[in-house]
């Protein structure tokens, strides 16, 4: 379920867990406001990118450009505005069911999606508010901004290491333990089992 949170509940609470004072506003003329402040958005990104969660993925249907390219490709597609970074997840060229994503045949410049395709359908990561953020997914944010802001807030090493292990467990662990893992289940048992798609090769390999 979503949160209903802020950026500023969030580094608030985050600070909390660091034993800090919560803010106010982002300009009240404390440290731990222009820390937090000047932190977070990279923070909050970094993490979104870190897994395809469900909750931050749209798919929509790419408007063609009125400009074409230089040379190579015939038709130029803007990315929209919201995503989230280098380029889309997937790429369709119809909207029908049971279509696979197309993995040639295209690629991305600058922030259009550059192809001969006609007609082009995007699955792409984008930057959802923080409220409407589901609960775990915010929970692991907290973490996150408390170790990252652990020792400019409180200077002091251990506890940025402290809420490491909580965000991300043990160094071993490939930076997918702790709240990491949890959220990464919460978020899959959303996702229905996929079902193998017929295609050729796999038909004749199964005669």
């Amino acid at each position: 379920m979503a949160t209903g949170d802020t950026k500023l509940s969030i580094c608030s609470d985050s600070l909390i867990m660091l034993g800090a004072a919560p803010l106010s506003s982002f300009s009240e003329g404390t440290d731990a406001a222009q820390i937090c402040d000047r932190l977070y958005d990279d923070i909050r990104d970094t993490l979104l990118l870190s897994y395809p969660w469900a909750f931050s993925h749209k798919k929509v249907q790419l408007a063609q450009s009125v400009d074409t390219p230089t040379n190579e490709w015939a038709y130029e597609y803007p990315l929209p505005s919201d995503i989230l970074g280098p380029g889309p997840r997937a790429l369709f060229t119809s909207s029908g069911t049971r279509t696979s994503p197309t993995a040639h045949g295209w690629e991305v410049y600058e922030a259009s999606v550059l192809t001969n395709y006609s007609t082009v359908y995007i699955d792409y990561q984008f930057r959802p508010s923080e409220d409407v953020m589901p609960t775990f997914f915010v929970q692991l944010l907290k973490y996150y901004m408390a170790w990252h802001i652990a020792e400019p807030v409180t200077d002091q090493i251990t506890k940025g290491q402290y809420y490491q292990f909580l965000a991300v467990g043990n160094p071993g662990e490939n930076f997918r333990g702790g709240m990491f893992r949890q959220a990464m289940q919460i978020d899959g048992a959303a996702r229905p089992t996929q079902a193998f798609i017929d295609y050729p090769l796999l038909t004749a390999r199964a005669v």
